[in-house]
């Protein structure tokens, strides 16, 4: 899953040419890094897979949720699609889906909670992924945790209390929790956020896809606060 990484914490700043240039690369090596996921993936039994990661199968075909939305993924094209209206999904979306169905081991959610650096081999992105995770959180929602916490409630949160004093457990796929945690600021601290993961996350996702799915939480809620104004 190299460059995934990169994607999610975005490209910096660069010529309208030159990120041109660069998603046209990275889309072309994801398209072939699909293709060897359904290469490998067909040398399994489809029950087998799908088991792995909680879905179903539905003549003969694969199902499962991301993000609260059923996609359909065909087999043996392994092709990924919107189960409501059996559109393609995006390119970026359908290699989440692939990735999750090869990493995954089946092993259930541990229910219990690990920062980013203690996912595997994650402790030298640790800063980058708080940079574009945590601190923009902090940022948007630091001075202000009811509306964190209304965006959250908007995409299908489910309180954590224990974690922080604004903290919601979210489930982009069935057995990868993620929690969002908010300590709001004041006049001696200033506002911290994070995004943090099942402890077992690791069995279903390599720390490059974990990182993107803690991205795409981020953007969700930050989308969620403009929605709701």
């Amino acid at each position: 899953m190299a460059g995934l990484t990169e994607r999610a914490a975005g490209s910096g700043q660069a010529s309208p040419a030159a990120a041109a240039e660069a998603q046209r690369n990275w889309e072309a090596t994801l398209l072939a890094q699909m293709d060897r996921l359904r290469a490998e993936l067909r040398r399994l039994h489809a029950g087998t897979v799908v088991a792995s990661v909680g879905g179903s199968l539905q003549d003969g075909d694969l199902v499962l949720r991301y993000w609260g939305r059923q996609v359909l993924v065909s087999w043996p094209d392994l092709d990924v699609s919107w189960h409501d209206g059996r559109s393609a999904c995006p390119p970026f979306d359908a290699a989440m889906v692939l990735y999750h169905l090869h990493a995954s081991d089946g092993t259930p959610a541990a229910g219990s909670w690990i920062s980013f650096r203690d996912l595997p081999g994650a402790s030298f992105y640790h800063q980058a992924f708080s940079g574009y995770t945590g601190r923009r959180l902090a940022a948007a929602y630091g001075s202000s945790p009811a509306d964190f916490d209304e965006a959250a409630r908007r995409l299908g949160g489910e309180t954590i209390r224990e974690l922080a004093p604004s903290a919601w457990r979210f489930l982009p796929f069935e057995r990868v929790p993620l929690g969002a945690c908010l300590w709001p600021g004041d006049d001696e601290l200033p506002a911290q956020a994070t995004v943090v993961f099942d402890a077992h996350a690791g069995r279903h996702l390599p720390t490059d896809g974990l990182a993107l799915l803690g991205s795409g939480l981020t953007g969700r809620l930050l989308r969620a606060a403009v929605v709701a104004t």
